[in-house]
């Protein structure tokens, strides 16, 4: 691919995959869905902030690029819970699936922003939410659930908690492109650091945590100082007309949830590459191109080999 001016990255082997699946010799693998936040702070003027990981150059794909915590819908978010805010019937009228997935898609949410990012969006009732979990109690369960050694609703029930799916909004969702082998069905939330908490860097992933305004991440990113794939750079955009965490919470029940899925097609030699409704992230793939360049997953996750962000640390952000 020709040179890129912003961080926009993809996978080297996604020119031979795309050729392939043109040429009708990959079946298209079933995505397994997945969720992703983007916890927000207020932080005065200019806006609320958003917490962003940076994975690890190590990880299998996407390393080093920046993205939010999620991750994949374990079969056991799928079991009863306590629950507050709108029903899981309301749920999945606004997301489109079935009650049961809306379930484990809501509390796939909240079990990866304990997970990677120490945060909880839980109460001893409907009305209330944790004020710490910092304790080497909380840091326990928390590895426990990491390991799959507790499920989510184990975790819940043994501390009396109650799932606060009201502190939750979908906001946009994402599928991964049909030639790539592993995919996901991806659905972004936004929240509200919840008050008392903070985020902890706790991920095993990630190499770095930074609470940055979408604006001056997307700054980065347009520079070519910050690595990231289109879901991410896509939301953070979304993110900059609210003043405050509770206005993006606000304007989550207007979010088009339409899935955004990659198209792929031989051109002149080599292969353009479009998200619909997202012509920023068209790309034209020469031939011979291979390695870092332009192009992403739409999957919210991250590894693979380290892209030019390398060391950097986002203008205007603050560690966790």
């Amino acid at each position: 691919m020709s040179s890129t001016t912003n961080g926009q990255w993809y996978p080297p082997e996604w020119p031979d995959l795309i050729r392939a699946f043109a040429n009708g010799e990959l079946t298209p693998a079933e995505p397994r869905r997945a969720a992703t936040v983007l916890l927000l702070r207020d932080s005065g003027t200019g806006g609320p902030t958003v917490h962003m990981l940076r994975r690890r150059a190590s990880m299998a794909f996407a390393g080093g690029a920046y993205a939010y915590p999620g991750g994949s819908v374990d079969p056991r978010d799928e079991r009863p819970v306590s629950w507050a805010g709108p029903s899981r019937a309301e749920w999945a009228a606004r997301m489109g699936v079935d009650p049961a997935a809306a379930q484990a898609i809501v509390c796939a949410a909240v079990r990866e922003t304990f997970e990677e990012a120490g945060v909880l969006l839980a109460g001893p009732s409907a009305g209330t939410v944790v004020a710490d979990t910092t304790g080497d109690d909380w840091e326990a369960d928390r590895a426990a659930l990491v390991a799959h050694e507790l499920s989510f609703a184990d975790f819940l029930e043994r501390r009396g908690l109650v799932l606060r799916s009201d502190l939750l909004g979908a906001w946009a969702r994402w599928v991964t492109p049909e030639f790539e082998p592993r995919r996901y069905d991806t659905w972004f939330f936004v929240a509200a650091l919840p008050e008392g908490q903070r985020t902890r860097d706790v991920s095993t992933e990630a190499d770095r945590t930074v609470w940055i305004r979408p604006a001056e991440a997307a700054a980065g990113y347009d520079r070519g100082d910050l690595l990231m794939m289109p879901p991410t750079i896509s939301t953070l955009r979304s993110l900059e007309p609210y003043a405050t965490a509770a206005d993006a919470l606000g304007a989550a029940g207007q979010r088009d949830l339409a899935p955004v899925l990659a198209r792929a097609r031989p051109v002149d030699g080599g292969i353009e590459l479009s998200w619909p409704g997202h012509d920023e992230f068209t790309k034209h793939v020469p031939q011979t191109e291979s390695g870092r360049a332009a192009g992403p997953r739409a999957d919210g996750g991250t590894d693979g080999p380290e892209g030019p962000a390398g060391d950097r640390r986002p203008s205007g952000g603050t560690t966790a």
